[in-house]
């Protein structure tokens, strides 16, 4: 079994900054495509941002700038750096991957619990 599991989720004043992360665990043989994606109240769940295996990069319009993903592979784990918040960026964060597990070839998309932002005065 793989788990996802985020921490770092918390209430921030506007402007302010938070630091996500986001560690695998279980019978993983690798890990391809990491990403956080939130979901606002009411709203669907969007891309935040994704990073490969290689790092590559790419985020939704609105976070560029202000969020930064990155990846520790050695640790199987993805973080979000989150600065200059927003409350409109107040949201569900959820971290997903792409998996092989010991018994399986193919990357098969995981997910998070998600964890709560909320960004208020």
């Amino acid at each position: 079994q793989v788990q996802l599991v985020e921490s770092g989720g918390g209430l921030v004043q506007p402007g302010g900054s938070l630091r996500l992360s986001c560690s695998a665990s279980g019978s993983i043989n690798s890990i391809s495509g990491m990403g956080w994606y939130r979901q606002a109240p009411g709203k669907q769940r969007e891309l935040v941002a994704h990073i490969t295996i290689g790092g590559i990069t790419n985020y939704a319009d609105s976070m560029k700038g202000r969020f930064t993903i990155s990846r520790a592979n050695a640790k199987n784990t993805v973080y979000l750096q989150m600065n200059g918040l927003k409350p409109e960026d107040t949201a569900v964060y959820y971290c997903n991957a792409h998996i092989a597990t010991m018994t399986s070839e193919y990357h098969i998309e995981y997910w998070g619990q998600g964890t709560l932002v909320t960004v208020s005065s």
